[in-house]
């Protein structure tokens, strides 16, 4: 898996959420907390302000109403002392002697009598036309803005009215001035003037939004840190996990979270660990079924052929490739309709449709292959099909059988038929007044004489079968030499041969020994002797030969027949198998001589076979295995 990039990693981001809350909450306090310290501070400046200057009004009021005679100070000069002191207090609101930037006295004649100014006769005794003044000195309000100066200063300017009712005090209704009238409470005296720096105020504030700064920047660096480390309490259990879920995903489930706590985070582990458990367990139980099931598709007989929904082969077993000589490689994901060479009868729809067992011939000429196709469909619960299952059975040997089974009953139907319609057509005859005639009654009874033992001898011969093939049945075997026992056979077929054929003996002039059982191998010789006999042309030659093996014995009997063709040479040994057959028939042959002796020979562990060229003749060889104890004779 592609590893984490840092800008990508949650504990990058954990951090950075973190410190970004923190950073937004204390700018949001920062914010809060500026702006109620400026205006609180703002409003001790404007509120101090205003005390010293009603303290400042109240003083020139009564210097302005105070008699004076020749001896004592002016008026000039006692406010002169008054704004000097004034402007020598401190502002107790901002600690800063230099606040108040100038204060002006101005009569009731708009004329400035006093200043703080440091040089006053600029402006002493000249008239202001300030539009605020006025309103003091004609309606008595005050008045109170801040503006900026040409060098970039805050400057707050009070203008208040001197009242005499407010330099007299309240129980005082009248008074006179120094021209002896006498003044009214709410006359106006004149106003003052005052200018005064914000800036403290606003350096303050600087002042203390610095500390505020290097305070959230120290905090930050704080959070920051311990911001780290309360990722790492969360983000290492979870890189834990995740390198878990990776063994996981490579297929091993022996590694286990390290649970660094039991808080969630803790638990979610032991959750992961125990789901680990479990599907270390599911996968064992999963593995095992499917080495289960592969067993048992790589060793059944049948084969299987598995498809998904689209008839692609997803799965083949051995026996399967086998039955259609296909690798397992390259047949997956092609369609099994093609697989199976059903291209122009059906498709995978019509397959899946009908779901019925299908014969796939797949025979040759000289090979017979045949298999029984069983479909049926993978369903799931909610009934959608995923594809189909299709098992392969060879019935070639079942259907060589049924068919076998089909000749053998046509062909006793037959050879009993034969015989049957000519015993009746005779009997018929001789019920119809034959027997009356003394040269056709003889004829009739011989043939019918004739046809029936013939039929015995197919019946023995079907139970001699019948027997043989009983796996109940049980030969005698006895030790007796062969040489001995090959030469008694044929002498006595010698002594009783007509058609003037003769005998050649190939035979070794030692004793071989052999077990097996007398009557069944005599069988045997009588079989093979007489269709030699039987096929042998007038004057021919019968040889007899014994080839001595190892482990066996090999016996030929070859004739000067007319010889069986190449292509039927594997057939004689078939139950009524005959390759001329209106001979065989005439000679009286039931076509299970060779089949008979096939079977005994095979029942003692020998092979039988023929070896023939057309014209001239047929030799028929079989083996027999050699006994290694020579103590009995056979006589």
């Amino acid at each position: 898996m592609k590893k984490v990039r840092l800008l990508q990693s949650i504990h990058l981001k954990f951090v950075l959420i973190y410190v970004l809350l923190i950073l937004i909450a204390m700018q949001i306090i920062g914010v809060y907390f500026a702006r109620q310290l400026e205006k609180e501070l703002v409003n001790n400046f404007r509120t101090s302000l205003q005390e010293r200057t009603d303290l400042l009004t109240y003083n020139i009021g009564q210097e302005m109403v105070k008699n004076r005679d020749d001896d004592s100070p002016t008026l000039e000069e006692d406010l002169k002392t008054i704004l000097r002191d004034f402007a020598s207090r401190p502002n107790l609101a901002s600690n800063d002697m230099n606040d108040i930037s100038e204060v002006r006295v101005i009569d009731q004649n708009r004329r400035i009598i006093a200043t703080s100014n440091s040089n006053p006769q600029q402006i002493i005794g000249k008239k202001t036309n300030d539009l605020a003044i006025t309103n003091a000195l004609l309606a008595g309000t005050n008045s109170d803005n801040v503006f900026v100066d040409q060098s970039g200063q805050r400057i707050r300017v009070m203008i208040q009215p001197i009242r005499l009712q407010d330099k007299v005090g309240a129980s005082q209704s009248n008074s006179t001035n120094k021209n002896g009238k006498v003044q009214s409470s709410e006359e106006i005296l004149g106003a003052i003037y005052l200018t005064a720096s914000m800036e403290p105020v606003y350096d303050q504030m600087s002042n203390i939004n610095q500390i505020f700064k290097a305070g959230t920047v120290i905090a930050l660096f704080i959070t920051a840190i311990l911001g780290v480390f309360l990722a790492q309490t969360i983000t290492r259990p979870m890189s834990e996990m995740r390198k878990q879920a990776l063994e996981m995903a490579k297929g091993n489930f022996t590694r286990k979270a390290k649970v660094y706590g039991y808080d969630e985070i803790g638990q979610l582990a032991l959750t992961f660990n125990n789901l680990t458990r479990k599907l270390q367990e599911a996968q064992a139980t999963t593995e095992g079924e499917r080495r289960k099931l592969s067993s048992v598709l790589a060793h059944m007989t049948d084969g299987v052929i598995a498809t998904d929904r689209k008839g692609r082969v997803i799965l083949i077993n051995d026996p399967a490739a086998a039955m259609l000589n296909v690798s397992r490689e390259t047949v997956l994901s092609d369609p099994v309709v093609s697989l199976l060479d059903l291209e122009e009868t059906h498709t995978f729809e019509s397959l899946l449709a009908n779901q019925e067992s299908l014969i796939l011939d797949f025979s040759t000429k000289s090979d017979p292959f045949i298999l029984r196709a069983t479909i049926s469909a993978i369903q799931k619960e909610t009934g959608f099909i995923n594809g189909i299952i299709i098992v392969l059975h060879d019935i070639t040997e079942q259907e060589k059988i049924d068919q076998d089974r089909r000749e053998f009953v046509a062909n006793v139907s037959h050879e009993l038929r034969t015989p049957l319609t000519t015993m009746r057509s005779y009997l018929d005859a001789l019920a119809e007044g034959a027997w009356q005639d003394k040269d056709l009654a003889p004829t009739f009874l011989n043939v019918t004489q004739t046809e029936t033992e013939r039929m015995i001898r197919l019946v023995n011969d079907l139970l001699q079968l019948s027997k043989l093939d009983s796996q109940d049945y049980r030969f005698s075997r006895d030790p007796i030499n062969f040489v001995k026992f090959y030469h008694y056979i044929i002498d006595r077929f010698e002594m009783t041969i007509e058609q003037g054929i003769s005998f050649v003996r190939d035979l070794p002039n030692e004793a071989i020994y052999v077990a097996i059982d007398q009557d069944k191998i005599t069988q045997v010789l009588d079989n093979i002797i007489s269709n030699a006999i039987k096929y042998s042309p007038e004057g021919g030659t019968i040889t007899f030969s014994i080839a001595q093996h190892t482990h066996e014995i090999a016996v030929s009997i070859k004739d000067q027949g007319m010889g069986i063709p190449k292509s039927n040479l594997a057939k004689i040994f078939e139950r009524f198998y005959r390759v001329d057959k209106a001979r065989t028939r005439k000679l009286g042959g039931t076509g299970l001589g060779l089949a008979i002796a096939k079977e005994i020979i095979e029942a003692h562990d020998g092979r039988i076979w023929a070896d023939s060229q057309e014209g001239k003749g047929t030799t028929i060889y079989f083996t027999l295995p050699i006994e290694s104890e020579n103590d009995d004779e056979w006589e």
